[in-house]
């Protein structure tokens, strides 16, 4: 598999580069936003691990442009900042996982190869509910209009629309959504699921996601 790696820190770059190779991540490597969205554009990847704080173009305008162009490849966002605001801004952005420094290698390591392998599983197949579909192909939920959804909004939303004849509580979905993931917390369900009522709303779907902070969910049709 092959890795985009933007870092501008040099050192680290190097060791981040070194692992990965050690796992067997064939790597490209950028050490500012210009030349990680220049490498986007240009090659396909498996994955983009891209970090927020780079020279000439940040991490999140580099995220913002590849999505624009319709490039669905995973990425994983690197930041120093712990604040809630900085996490939903990348996330909001179409970004499908972030770290936040200092991160463990190891850490780093399970994300990736759980990032990569969840985006490999999607097959070109399509589950209907409602008036909705959800594409695994494009990673795209369509109805009146259409949005794209991030890795994560879209394993999220494919497991409720497997247990839609039922609701799916906090726990199931942190350990099938988030299987490989330590810091998870009922939070992150409940972020994501705020998204994804978003988008329904966006594409003027008349489904929507019942449930509590904390408790059971279940996608249901108004009436």
């Amino acid at each position: 598999m092959k890795i985009l790696l933007a870092e501008d820190t040099l050192d680290l770059n190097k060791v981040i580069t070194s692992m990965l190779e050690m796992q067997g991540f064939v790597v490209d490597s950028a050490i500012d936003g210009a030349q990680a969205l220049e490498l986007a554009l240009s090659n396909g990847y498996d994955g983009i691990i891209l970090d927020i704080m780079m020279p000439k173009m940040d991490g999140l305008e580099v995220l913002k442009e590849i999505r624009r162009r319709n490039i669905v490849t995973p990425v994983l966002m690197l930041t120093a900042k712990a604040e809630v605001d900085d996490r939903v801004e990348g996330l909001d952005a179409g970004a499908d996982d972030y770290l936040t420094k200092p991160f463990a290698m190891k850490e780093l390591m399970a994300r990736v190869k759980a990032m990569t392998r969840r985006g490999s599983q999607y097959a070109a197949k399509e589950i209907s509910f409602g008036d909705i579909t959800l594409k695994s192909e494009s990673l795209e939920l369509i109805c009146a209009n259409t949005v794209r959804l991030s890795l994560k909004e879209f394993s999220l939303m494919q497991a409720l629309l497997l247990n839609q004849e039922h609701p799916v509580d906090t726990n199931y979905l942190i350990e099938h959504v988030w299987n490989d993931e330590t810091d998870v917390e009922e939070d992150t369900v409940w972020l994501y699921v705020n998204f994804l009522q978003g988008k329904l709303e966006y594409i003027n779907s008349g489904v929507t996601i019942k449930g509590e902070k904390g408790g059971s969910f279940q996608v249901v049709v108004n009436e």
